[in-house]
């Protein structure tokens, strides 16, 4: 179906740049993630990912909530998926956003500092609210067990193990743990309900299972330690998504098995992957301006650019597309064309990382041409810098009901 919506977007030249989004197969993909992971763990979407307000709906059907990562996405996802629960992560949370959140009787917020501690327990104590918490831990190496070097290494994000703005050290863990026995009015009012652990994303469903044990062992010991009965343990996202292998998924059976084994009786364990739920139901169409070489190089100059999907420049890789030719030509010139040749796919921003594809093989590739990206889900949209150029914001397609 995505495939001819494209078709009939390229016979408009006023149609294109645009997003289009495969609902049906999204909802396929969300519930098997969902059959895939045992009912003793829960299933929040990390709505980073793509917060659009018709994705967001279908994946939420599927989840057991949503987790967040400011005051915006908040409401944002209050407003779309009503009823839906709630984590808040993320840091530099402001006053503001905490006092809405805690007003909103947000199901959990993940902690980052001692400072967010004390300013979430004093908004607590003003609004005679509970709050219940989670700890972010940020181990140190020994204990985060970093996965080894791997097809997808250079693109891997690293979140912990050594310094970093996320989460604390275990000696502030212990800080925290401390000040909330303490018995002050303000600690009063926050429930520590365990710990929270996001120390990379790109990993594979053994590298994860193994990054996973090592945070379920630290994360038991200190909840032990500290007295917090029925602990639940949030390990993050992280799952891979191969954009050089766009058929490739997460092994979501293996990872599921695994979890299945490490979960004890009377603890939660709790996942929030983002990319590895949407990233697949997503495309960015557009067509071929011109065909043009410099210095014994092809270029092809597409409608729109990194200003759109902002993923390859932000990922170092080059963006999976498929090419649907469009046979009209209105001009009274030769069609600018390569054939059997590789081509850098580039937008129409005036800058050289304005780069959608490098160097990559062609069968043949026209101006007027139609260019689908896949894999353009997540990240995508959502964290490109529209505004540079002012050039006008691509229109959004969906098919199926989800």
């Amino acid at each position: 179906m995505v495939h001819e919506h494209a078709e009939r977007l390229g016979r408009d030249h006023a149609a294109l740049p645009a997003y289009i989004y495969d609902l049906d197969g999204l909802a396929a993909h969300a519930a098997g993630i969902r059959a895939a992971i045992p009912g003793s763990v829960e299933f929040f979407y990390a709505v980073k990912a793509n917060p659009d307000p018709v994705v967001l709906r279908v994946v939420a059907r599927h989840a057991d909530g949503l987790e967040v990562s400011s005051g915006g996405e908040r409401r944002h996802a209050a407003a779309t998926v009503p009823g839906s629960l709630l984590a808040f992560g993320g840091p530099g949370k402001t006053g503001a956003e905490l006092a809405a959140a805690v007003r909103a009787g947000t199901f959990r917020f993940h902690v980052e500092s001692p400072h967010e501690l004390r300013l979430l327990g004093s908004i607590a104590l003003a609004a005679g609210c509970q709050a219940d918490v989670l700890l972010r831990a940020n181990l140190p190496a020994a204990d985060a067990e970093p996965a080894p070097a791997g097809p997808e290494a250079g693109t891997r994000l690293v979140m912990g193990g050594g310094p970093a703005p996320f989460g604390m050290d275990p000696g502030l863990l212990d800080r925290c743990a401390q000040w909330l026995c303490a018995g002050s009015p303000e600690a009063g009012r926050l429930r520590l309900r365990g710990l929270h652990a996001h120390l990379a994303s790109g990993l594979e469903a053994p590298e994860l299972l193994a990054s996973a044990a090592s945070v379920l062992a630290f994360a038991r010991a200190w909840c032990t330690r500290h007295g917090v009965q029925r602990p639940e343990v949030n390990l993050g996202g992280g799952m891979a998504v191969d954009y050089r292998r766009p058929g490739a998924l997460f092994e979501w059976a293996s990872y599921g098995r695994g979890l299945a084994l490490a979960v004890r009786e009377g603890e939660t364990l709790r996942i929030e992957p983002g990319r590895a739920v949407t990233a697949y139901c997503g495309w960015y169409v557009t067509r071929v301006l011109d065909v043009k070489r410099s210095h014994g190089e092809a270029f092809a100059v597409v409608a729109g650019g990194t200003h759109h999907l902002r993923t390859p420049a932000a990922k170092g890789h080059d963006q999976p597309f498929m090419v649907i030719p469009v046979d009209t030509w209105a001009h009274g010139w030769t069609r600018p064309t390569v054939r059997t040749e590789r081509v850098t796919i580039v937008g129409q921003l005036c800058t050289p990382k304005d780069v959608l594809a490098r160097d990559v093989e062609v069968a043949r590739l026209r101006a007027g041409d139609v260019v689908a990206f896949g894999l353009a889900g997540a990240y995508a949209w959502n964290i490109s810098h529209y505004g540079f150029l002012m050039h006008p914001v691509p229109g959004f397609h969906y098919v199926g009901t989800g």
